[in-house]
């Protein structure tokens, strides 16, 4: 009698460990996933239309740099054309594009 109880906990211990693992909440990623699929299902999407439409869809929150980002790109930009337009190369221009940068 003991010995059927042992083995069904044995049994049922790796279950429960499982069902635990299931009801973790989903991360923002496997959202955004799910999202997809379901979007990408009502659509009847199949192939590669649905390897492109679920490409578009995971990357839609990624549209460009953040407004931080922006304003760096551009002080390079502008650094980058001084630094052209005075005709520096080697460490001249490195020296030129980090105070241009850091100011």
């Amino acid at each position: 009698m003991i010995k059927n109880v042992v083995i069904a906990a044995c049994l049922a211990l790796p279950l429960v460990a499982f069902a635990a693992e299931e009801k973790k909440p989903l991360t923002a990623q496997q959202q955004k996933m799910a999202a997809c699929n379901k979007e990408a299902a009502a659509k009847k999407l199949e192939g590669d239309a649905r390897k492109a439409f679920m490409k578009d869809c995971l990357s839609a929150d990624n549209k460009g740099p953040t407004s931080a980002q922006a304003k760096q790109q551009e002080k390079m930009k502008v650094c980058n054309k001084q630094a052209g337009d005075k005709k520096l190369t080697g460490d001249a221009r490195k020296k030129f594009m980090s105070e241009c940068l850091s100011g």
